[in-house]
């Protein structure tokens, strides 16, 4: 009998956490499911990441709620894959940002990327008949942008391409802490499916550079402190090179990718197999490597039916 798709046997309830990472600041998390964030300022709140359904975003609410009645003014959303975006109708947030790249991508692959992802992830899917359709952002930045809850002042920005070529970062100065969305992971797999390899670890040494008190990763638990926070960088990076070199070496001998996913899982099964989603991220990732190193710069677009394709020659 095939082995199951990605992890759609993947249906048992996570348990949530909800940190203080600084002063007003929290990260929801849920043992390896998406992250959200949120930041509260003078009067209003600002929410990093929408979740995948409006169901899952009201679990973030009632979290919320739990510390502050301040209205939701701000939804920022960090790239634009639906697992991160389809539940931002619940936050009825007037505002609404991703960086430009981030809505371009929407525009170009964003209800192939919800069919794929509805596919491979059925219980993050729950109560999707709530979803009102794509979600698009009322306010667009390109590089950097800076909003004011009152007097706090958060600092959105694009330090390189990584997990997708959208990625934002959120950062908040006056306690030295950034919501990295899925550039950075902590014991939790990389999902490189729309990646860029070459960039990503340069990306992360970019956030190294701000020597940063917290992070509220991806995926994972809240990054307290900076040994913390360091240990994450270096493993994510890790990651991403024991993933991409293999993969490299099979592809540019001219090995198939069946091959390539054989020498990926040789390296990264004994490093990171109890991490959360490793099975799930890693067809994709080493599809992905494959294509890179192959000088496939833009990620193909991922369907519902190339993900099947895909799966069938892995599992040949």
């Amino acid at each position: 009998m095939a082995k199951a798709f990605a992890s759609q046997g993947d249906m048992a309830e996570k348990e949530i956490s909800f940190t203080e990472i600084g002063e007003g600041l929290y990260a929801f998390t849920a043992e390896g499911d998406p992250n959200s964030g949120v930041i509260i300022g003078d009067d209003s709140v600002m929410i990093i990441e929408g979740q995948a359904t409006p169901r899952l975003a009201r679990k973030v609410i009632e979290c919320v709620r739990s510390v502050t009645d301040k209205p939701i003014t701000h939804l920022v959303l960090t790239h634009y894959h639906a697992v991160r975006v389809l539940g931002a109708s619940a936050f009825q947030a007037p505002q609404v940002i991703m960086s430009e790249k981030a809505r371009a991508m929407v525009v170009e692959r964003g209800q192939e990327d919800w069919d794929s992802e509805f596919t491979r992830f059925p219980r993050l899917f729950q109560g999707h008949e709530e979803i009102p359709g794509l979600t698009w952002p009322t306010t667009t930045f390109n590089g950097r942008m800076s909003v004011y809850l009152g007097q706090r002042r958060v600092d959105l920005m694009q330090v390189g391409r990584a997990h997708t070529a959208g990625d934002a970062v959120i950062y908040v100065p006056d306690q030295n802490v950034m919501f990295t969305g899925d550039i950075v992971e902590y014991k939790s797999a990389c999902y490189c499916g729309d990646g860029h390899f070459h960039d990503w670890p340069g990306t992360l040494d970019n956030i190294r550079k701000w020597d940063l008190d917290a992070i509220a990763p991806g995926r994972g638990d809240a990054l307290v402190g900076t040994e913390m926070v360091n240990a994450a960088l270096d493993s994510t990076a890790d990651f991403v090179r024991s993933t991409y070199a293999p993969a490299a070496k099979v592809a540019l001998k001219g090995g198939s990718l069946k091959d390539a996913w054989d020498a990926v899982r040789a390296e990264c099964d004994p490093k990171f197999h109890d991490y959360a989603i490793y099975e799930h991220c890693l067809p994709f990732n080493v599809a992905r490597a494959y294509d890179e190193a192959r000088d496939i710069d833009t990620p193909r677009i991922w369907t519902a039916e190339r993900d099947a394709q895909m799966w069938e020659a892995l599992q040949g």
